[in-house]
């Protein structure tokens, strides 16, 4: 089958290029799957790959790490995580993570896959190339192409692909890093970042049973959607100085701090704002710092010992967390989730979107593409 393809091509130099070729199905390999994209995420982490602050990517690429598609190809017999076999029509999304090794030291010995020296990730660590089908191995493609043993899930259908999009590739991030906060009952936390995942971080903190939940964050259109979800309290940051937003949680919280916060901002000059967010003998979780944006200025005796802190980090997600992330949209399809999604463009518009983004003009960004096609 012969299809007409467009994608995006991001290079090098930052530049975004609108590319169109003809592929063919025949040249797939066995045990992999052909998606129509039906939706694809606009995020963070796609500026950073604009501005080459990941030195890992084999520009050229083709951007978007999470989408969905409808299956259009496939090659032999492809089955699920549950067993299921997967039919032509599917609707479906899939881990980005592939080529995860399962035997070297970091997956065997100290279980942590998120470290494999392996992996690589669609749409951010794997070289494009758009006249090939097995080349488009990235969501900001009208087709999109799952190599053998990629992780697919079929969507549920009660779960559209728009809200499945809606918590996107923050969703397994924020469970990541819940997994590490390991938040207890009735306990007080704080999430530092009002973007999607720590509007995700947040939600899950509350559904963990946390007593309190506080968002510090900005700009205010973005505090505006956190609250919507129910989080008990927010400060915004452009409002209020350091020493002011530390008197603020104390007075939120009062007098005890957080037994938990979580830092999803990526500035590295909320390390120590968050760490004074904290209790004594509190723990705080560094999630937002996947980019080097410099370095941060910490009082070890002042913020760590003294306080006696648990310091975590929070690198990745696995499986588990995508697999989980699917059965939670599922389960609270009702939430308020298209307050989540500001704007939606087609391929040919993503760079204005991937702008509002990168300037939190907006919450979240998606692309989406009509799923009628061309084929020979």
């Amino acid at each position: 089958m012969i299809l007409e393809n467009t994608c995006i091509l991001l290079h090098g130099d930052g530049a975004l290029a609108l590319e169109r070729s003809r592929i063919s199905s025949g040249d797939m390999e066995s045990g992999s799957v052909l998606l129509r994209m039906i939706a694809a995420e606009v995020c963070g982490t796609d500026v950073h790959l604009k501005h080459r602050r990941l030195d890992t990517v084999p520009y050229p690429i083709i951007p978007g790490h999470v989408a969905v598609g409808r299956v259009v190809a496939m090659v032999g017999s492809v089955r699920d995580v549950d067993g299921m076999q997967i039919e032509e029509g599917a609707v479906v999304t899939y881990l980005d993570v592939i080529d995860t090794c399962n035997s070297c030291v970091s997956c065997l010995v100290d279980k942590e896959s998120t470290r494999c020296p392996k992996r690589r990730v669609l749409g951010i660590t794997c070289r494009a190339d758009p006249r090939d089908v097995k080349g488009l191995l990235g969501g900001w493609s009208s087709h999109i192409y799952l190599p053998p043993n990629t992780k697919i899930i079929r969507l549920p259908e009660v779960l559209p692909p728009r809200v499945f999009m809606a918590g996107g590739c923050g969703l397994p991030t924020a469970l990541h890093a819940i997994e590490r906060a390991g938040i207890k009952l009735m306990d007080r936390v704080l999430v530092q970042g009002s973007g999607p995942v720590g509007l995700l971080a947040a939600l899950l903190a509350r559904l963990s049973g946390a007593l309190q939940v506080i968002v510090t964050g900005a700009p205010e259109h973005r505090l505006e959607v956190v609250k919507r979800f129910g989080i008990d309290s927010t400060v915004n940051i452009e409002k209020a100085a350091p020493s002011e937003r530390v008197a603020i949680v104390r007075d939120l919280t009062n007098g005890r701090m957080a037994d938990v916060v979580i830092e999803v901002t990526g500035r590295p000059e909320a390390i120590p704002e968050g760490m004074s967010f904290c209790r004594d003998g509190g723990t705080y979780v560094v999630v937002g710092q996947y980019t080097n944006n410099g370095d941060a200025v910490v009082n070890p005796h002042h913020l760590i010992n003294r306080k006696h802190l648990t310091v975590k980090g929070c690198w990745g997600s696995d499986f588990s967390h995508f697999y989980k992330g699917v059965q939670l949209m599922a389960k609270h399809v009702d939430l308020p989730w298209d307050s989540v999604i500001s704007q939606t463009v087609r391929l040919g518009d993503v760079e204005k979107a991937l702008l509002q983004v990168e300037k939190l003009g907006i919450f979240k960004a998606l692309v989406e593409e009509p799923e009628a096609e061309k084929a020979s």
